[in-house]
């Protein structure tokens, strides 16, 4: 049984966060970048660690583990930044997502992907967009552009969060 929209092969990053397994969409990923300084911005969400300096341009960086309920990343030899482009209203914004690690470029069949489990009516999981299988490890697949509210998204626009079509920049290169 396949997830609706995944009708063919597609290739995902998978990144680790804490022991769990996660995976985006490569489309979705302009680069990977090992952790750096990050500026801390006050009165901001506990999960936005602050931003970088993306050639010139001011990039806000979500720990994805403290988005997720975890605990705060720690800086490790291992731990990077996905650059990541998010759509919300029909504006692209570039961010970049703290993993733990990097692990690999994966190539998923429709039939390796199961739909995310349903956990009752009062957990949104929502950005979970499937459960990709690889051997006996369960690797969760995210819909990047679910993971962030519109509330969430907006209010990175006044210190850096700019969408991608004001940035030609930032566009990915052929």
């Amino acid at each position: 049984m396949s997830v609706n929209g995944i009708s063919e092969m597609n290739q995902y990053l998978t990144f680790k966060l804490d022991e769990e397994v996660f995976a985006l969409d490569i489309g979705k990923v302009r680069e990977v970048l090992d952790y750096t300084t990050v500026t801390k911005v006050p009165q901001t969400p506990e999960f936005m660690r602050g931003v970088i300096n993306l050639r010139g341009n001011v990039v806000p960086v979500m720990d994805m583990r403290l988005k997720f309920g975890m605990t705060l990343t720690d800086k490790t030899v291992n731990t990077c930044v996905i650059i990541t482009e998010v759509n919300v209203d029909n504006e692209t914004t570039i961010l970049g997502a703290m993993a733990d690690s990097v692990q690999e470029v994966l190539d998923l069949e429709p039939d390796q992907i199961e739909p995310p489990p349903r956990i009752g009516t009062k957990l949104n999981t929502d950005f979970i967009r499937g459960m990709g299988k690889q051997g006996e490890q369960f690797i969760m697949i995210l819909d990047i552009d679910k993971v962030f509210s519109s509330d969430e998204l907006t209010a990175l626009h006044g210190f850096g969060g700019e969408s991608s079509q004001e940035k030609p920049e930032m566009r990915k290169a052929a």
